[in-house]
């Protein structure tokens, strides 16, 4: 009898699991297709995905050329692997800043207050009405398209993390009231191991979530410049390759597959950041609901 109750409960636990973590397999699975792709297959290429006139202009699809080659004389789809892997570069760099700057200053300023947390929430507000596209934009104006990965990621990280740094102070406000911040304050604890032990697993979620969310901002900023012909688009990113299809009309010349890939995998890309980031929060409530 109590084996089989062990048994039922074991298998609705089970049931419930695959189906609250449908969203973060599927999202998984979809981002580590890109990221296994992008960064291995690169290594099977022996020529430079950007440089010109290295195959037959026009190509259509074949076992050689899998997605043709453009009007540039290039191989699509070694543009769109190195592309994918470079945005997925800058979105990482870029998100793992804002997510280590936002968790530093909102945790410490929401927890020892006083003119400490004055000071961070005048920045945070101050950086929070600054709008970063049309910085970037200005700034992509004035260097015309020579704008480097490593300015937009500084830039992305400069006013990107305000907002974050914002929720996560909030939390930290409500939780430093709790009566377990309380005992361990008066059992002894430096502010330090209060704000890492007791504190952080509270917020940690919040900051995956937030981490990839980012890292779909930050990609999405960079394509938006590069569309418009503000990014350094000699380098292949999703934007890049956008560019490019629209500069020469690609649809117009029967080059489907160069403006039509990019389009899709950007949207595979964000869909698989997307669920796994629902998928994570989800699976984070309801272990937390258990608990």
């Amino acid at each position: 009898m109590k084996e089989n109750i062990v048994s039922n409960t074991s298998t609705q636990k089970k049931r419930s699991l695959i189906k609250l973590n449908a969203r973060l397999y599927v999202g998984l699975t979809i981002i580590s297709v890109f990221i296994l792709g992008s960064f291995i297959l690169p290594f099977f290429s022996k020529v430079d995905p950007v440089a010109q006139g290295t195959y037959l202009k026009n190509m259509p699809l074949s076992a050689k050329h899998l997605l043709g080659t453009n009007a540039l004389g290039q191989d699509i789809f070694w543009f769109l692997v190195f592309s994918i892997r470079n945005s997925l570069l800058l979105g990482l760099g870029a998100s793992l800043g804002i997510t280590l700057i936002s968790t530093f200053l909102g945790m410490s300023a929401g927890y020892i207050g006083g003119w400490y947390e004055r000071i961070v929430v005048l920045f945070i507000d101050t950086f929070i009405t600054i709008p970063v596209l049309p910085i970037l934009i200005v700034l992509g104006a004035l260097v015309r398209g020579n704008t480097s990965f490593a300015i937009v990621a500084v830039i992305l990280i400069v006013f990107g993390w305000a907002w974050n740094a914002r929720t996560i102070r909030s939390m930290v406000l409500s939780l430093r009231e709790r009566e377990f911040i309380n005992m361990a304050r008066f059992s002894g604890a430096s502010t330090f191991d209060i704000i890492y032990k007791e504190i952080f697993p509270h917020v940690y979620a919040y900051m995956v979530v937030g981490f990839i969310n980012t890292i779909l901002f930050a990609i999405n900023t960079e394509a938006a410049l590069a569309v418009i012909g503000l990014s350094k688009i000699q380098v292949p990113t999703l934007g890049s390759i956008i560019f490019w299809a629209l500069n020469y009309n690609a649809l117009m010349i029967g080059q489907i597959a160069w403006i039509v890939a990019p389009i899709v995998a950007t949207v595979l890309l964000f869909l698989g950041l997307f669920l796994t980031s629902t998928g994570y929060n989800e699976l984070f409530a309801e272990r937390r609901g258990v608990a």
